[in-house]
């Protein structure tokens, strides 16, 4: 069978389907990846079909203060809807050429959804994070309604009558468990996050407890604030091994370890308590080690994370522009009496199934 995977160039999204994608091809399948390039050729392996440009519509270039509606205005109007628009033509081209029997699509890679519907193709969605899960919007109806205009608007430029762009009739994949997101208002197959493999090994310094501060590369810019008073507030606890990664190497401390990227998964696994954004695959590769976390959500679906982490009885939450390094001490104090629901939620993502269960699903989408 052949399987097509629809992806927006971000290696948060990729990530998941990486190891889907393994697991289908050990199967004896065939897999081609479609978005945009170059970008998404420096992230996956095998055969890739390009599709639109993401430079004009890159996150990255979203205003670093943007919060709330604001946020997500920029997201819908300045990235998802014009990359969805220049992604069609390209997606096109590869369903043509490589004729899958199924389309995995991300859900930020609408183009995906809608040439498989076009085409009468079966498709699949692929939440890699659980944000919209939980229909974030519905109790914002105006919100939600402007969401709806414009996925109508791109429904109707590409002749597409289909539901919500987002969540496939088909099969929606959420690479999260019932344990940590709770129940959703879709059908959901969840199969647990799928784990990047370990890139490297590490070793603690002493055998003092780990704390490991990391904000994602991504938010270097942001964190800097953050990171310093995590800094301080590690130096003031000298029965702890501190760690903080500063992708900016701005940060100088002669008694806490730094870093500018360290092998995350490698890491975790020493750990006792991981301080974090709230980024999924952060959130998920802590917990899949059974590491309490504390979380200070700085955008997008980081306080969703973040409060689910809390409802699951797996962490504590900080205000990220506010907490100072008192704050921060106190939360990593405490994080060790959330180590049992951590440890609920890594027996989750054992017994979800991971890539394996995800290609279990889609073989059962191609052969209905």
């Amino acid at each position: 069978m052949r399987f097509l995977l629809v992806v927006p160039p971000l290696a948060g999204h990729v990530a998941p389907l990486r190891g889907v994608a393994a697991a289908l091809v050990r199967r004896g399948h065939s897999v081609a990846w479609c978005g945009p390039c170059p970008e998404l050729s420096t992230l996956v392996s095998g055969r890739v079909f390009p599709a639109g440009d993401s430079g004009p519509f890159a996150v990255a270039l979203r205003p670093p203060g943007l919060r709330g509606f604001a946020a997500l205005k920029y997201l819908w109007e300045s990235y998802l809807v014009p990359l969805a628009d220049a992604m069609v033509p390209g997606v096109a081209a590869a369903v043509t050429a490589f004729a899958p029997d199924v389309v995995v699509v991300d859900q930020q890679a609408m183009a995906g959804a809608l040439v498989a519907a076009r085409c009468g193709l079966p498709w699949a969605t692929s939440a890699s994070t659980s944000t919209e899960l939980a229909d974030p919007l519905g109790a914002l109806p105006k919100i939600a309604s402007w969401v709806a205009q414009l996925q109508a608007g791109l429904r109707a430029r590409h002749g597409v009558v289909v539901g919500d762009l987002r969540f496939s009739p088909h099969l929606v994949l959420a690479f999260t468990t019932r344990a940590l997101a709770g129940d959703s208002r879709w059908p959901v197959a969840y199969v647990g996050p799928v784990p990047a493999p370990a890139a490297g090994e590490w070793s603690p310094v002493d055998d003092r407890p780990l704390v490991v501060v990391t904000l994602g590369t991504s938010n270097a810019a942001a964190g800097g604030r953050f990171l310093a008073e995590s800094l301080d507030a590690l130096a003031a606890m000298p029965a702890v091994q501190g760690l903080v990664v500063d992708p900016s190497g701005a940060l100088v401390s002669g008694t806490v370890g730094l870093a500018r990227r360290i092998p995350q998964v490698a890491v975790f696994a020493r750990a006792s308590v991981v301080v974090c954004h709230g980024g999924h695959n952060t959130v998920c590769e802590a917990l899949a080690a059974g590491v309490p976390l504390v979380v200070a959500p700085i955008r997008d679906d980081q306080s969703m994370l973040a409060q689910q982490v809390v409802a699951a009885g797996a962490g504590v939450r900080l205000r990220f522009d506010r907490a100072k390094a008192a704050d921060i001490r106190t939360a990593i104090e405490s994080a060790p009496d959330f180590a049992d629901g951590a440890a609920r939620i890594r027996e989750s993502f054992e017994a979800a199934g991971g890539a394996e269960e995800a290609a279990t699903r889609l073989e059962s989408l191609a052969n209905p």
